[in-house]
């Protein structure tokens, strides 16, 4: 709810400010002293288009501040986008500005916000019908809105449980797609994969195999050679058994010599003594590493038919290597390729499963979704008269008898995320004339009463905290204008509801009452707009009877258009 507005710089405004309240409150005047501009400033404030033209001549900027009590759903919002509340959290400030230049700001809770937020938070607050501010309700999809809000709780579980199932058929079917759309890619790379791990396996490649296996070519293609360095270092060491030499001279002859030289003399010098163990352990060592040779010179296989064997195998291994062994080069990496390309040809085998499960999903969704819509629109046909019905019956009481008012529901080509129904609110002005969309069936002073008409139809359904009305009464009057505002009031009752108006007859529904008035040099300043007591109304009212506001009889008329309608207020709803 509103509780106080202060607009500068705004059209003909250079500072005012509203204070309102709960309940109806009339905004009057006399004719260019910005009443208008009042409606102008909320729907900026609430996210409108920032017009710099609306700029006062002579202003840097235009400014609209407005305080509310919210609800605790819109304050967290607003916390959420960094603004701060007042007064225990349910005082909110919101601001807008625009410059002559064009430039426009607006701040919630005292901090910078996108405009897009007040519009956001509009849409929670308050409805403003002015004369270029109807344009919201004109558009289909705030049309199906609309009956479905007025639809009430069994639309509104219905409509939830079916934008539920068709976001899960929108996403399954989105996955359908997209894995039917790769199938060809997905069968060739499991393809590839399989021709790649069926010639890993035909050659079944070993862990280090590899390395292994360039050690035994590099040994056999140098059979010979090293047949040849072993014989003839076991000669060296221990000479050759076969060899009738009586003056061999090998390592562990002379070993021997030195050792008895000096086992000799060993009781006689430590050292000698130690030297001689010394040279015993020596020609142990190379008594074995002398037989160690000669096991080698008899393994040693100068085989070639092993040697083209091995020579074949590290080709084959070559090959994989190349082919799958990626930056390491290695028999490894191929064993680690061969792994992920068997977990990954299972996952692409796996979604041929995955279609034929996602396939079957979304065929039960499909269904889901048409039983689904078809209750939707069921539900909203029902709603579609009842809605009608309602609002016929207000046009008739707001000086609009022969009007008649329809929702008609139509069919769209596929269901979408709010059913398989498009709705269109359409007006035939009088019998006989074909049913017309709202912008083509009414015009501007008809709309506002169509609009008033509805939203005292939805009051009951979902009321918005804050309704503002301009021209709403335009081309009415006598008893049509005692009607609106009966509906006004009554509206009145579960919103707060700020009219801006040029008939006696409604404001005298009003609950607070406030008059904008100019000062001599055309502009309104901040003591221009008043709230006028008891006295005061009758005088605003008789003025806006007969243009006298001290003549007798206008004041007798004023006064008997308060009583009956204090009168119509206490009636039950």
């Amino acid at each position: 709810m509103l509780e106080e507005v202060r607009i500068t710089g705004l059209g003909v405004i250079d500072d005012a400010v509203l204070e309102l309240s709960a309940g109806f409150t009339a905004l009057t005047g006399e004719t260019g002293a910005g009443k208008t501009m009042v409606v102008t400033a909320l729907g900026l404030l609430f996210g409108g288009r920032a017009d710099p033209a609306r700029v006062r001549p002579g202003a840097a900027r235009a400014a609209v501040e407005g305080r509310l009590l919210v609800s605790a759903d819109v304050a967290r919002e607003v916390e959420e986008a960094g603004g701060d509340l007042d007064d225990n959290g349910s005082s909110l400030v919101l601001s807008r500005s625009v410059s002559a230049e064009g430039r426009s700001r607006a701040f919630a809770g005292g901090h910078s916000v996108p405009v897009s937020l007040l519009q956001v938070l509009a849409d929670d607050l308050v409805a403003v019908h002015g004369q270029s501010d109807q344009q919201q309700l004109l558009k289909p999809g705030r049309q199906r809105d609309a009956l479905d809000r007025f639809g009430g709780p069994e639309l509104a579980t219905a409509l939830s449980g079916y934008r539920r199932v068709y976001n899960r058929h929108r996403t399954v079917r989105d996955d359908l797609e997209a894995l039917r759309q790769a199938e060809r890619e997905r069968a060739a790379e499991a393809e590839t994969l399989r021709l790649g791990l069926a010639e890993v396996e035909a050659v079944s490649p070993v862990a280090g195999e590899d390395t292994a296996l360039l050690a035994e070519e590099e040994k056999l293609a140098n059979a010979d050679a090293l047949q040849a360095a072993a014989t003839t270092a076991h000669e060296a060491l221990l000479g050759d058994p076969v060899s009738a030499s009586v003056d061999a001279t090998d390592v562990v002859t002379l070993l021997g010599v030195a050792g008895r030289a000096l086992e000799a003399v060993r009781s006689h010098d430590a050292l000698l003594a130690g030297l001689a163990d010394r040279l015993s352990e020596a020609s142990y060592l190379i008594s074995d590493v002398a037989g160690e040779l000669a096991s080698y010179t008899e393994a040693l296989d100068a085989d070639p038919a092993r040697l083209a064997a091995v020579q074949e195998r590290r080709a084959a291994l070559g090959r994989l290597v190349r082919a799958y062994g990626a930056a390491a080069g290695d028999v490894a990496s191929v064993l680690d390729w061969a792994k992920h390309a068997s977990s990954r040809l299972a996952e692409l085998e796996g979604d041929n499963d995955k279609i034929a499960a996602l396939a079957a999903e979304e065929a039960s969704l499909q269904a889901e979704v048409t039983t689904l819509a078809a209750r939707l629109t069921q539900l909203r046909t029902a709603a579609a008269k009842r809605f009608a019905a309602e609002v016929t019956a207000e046009l008739t009481a707001l000086a609009m008898p022969h009007a008649s008012l329809t929702a008609v529901i139509s069919e769209l080509d596929a269901p979408g995320p709010y059913g398989a129904d498009d709705v269109e609110i359409r007006l035939a002005a009088h019998p006989g004339a074909p049913p017309l969309p709202l912008n083509k069936g009414a015009s501007g002073g008809e709309l506002s009463r169509v609009m008033l008409a509805i939203e005292v139809v939805f009051a009951g359904a979902d009321p918005v905290p804050t309704f503002v009305f301009d021209e709403v009464d335009a081309g009415v009057g006598g008893k049509a204008a005692v009607e609106i505002g009966r509906r006004l009031a009554r509206l009145a009752r579960s919103s707060q509801v700020i009219v801006v108006t040029h008939l006696p007859q409604v404001a005298a529904f009003a609950d607070n009452h406030l008059v904008v008035q100019k000062s001599d040099d055309g502009l309104v300043t901040a003591s221009g707009v008043m709230r006028l007591d008891q006295g005061a109304r009758v005088r605003e009212l008789s003025r806006m009877l007969g243009g006298l506001e001290d003549s007798e009889h206008g004041q007798a008329h004023a006064e008997e258009l308060l009583a009956v309608a204090a009168q119509e207020r206490r009636k039950p709803a």
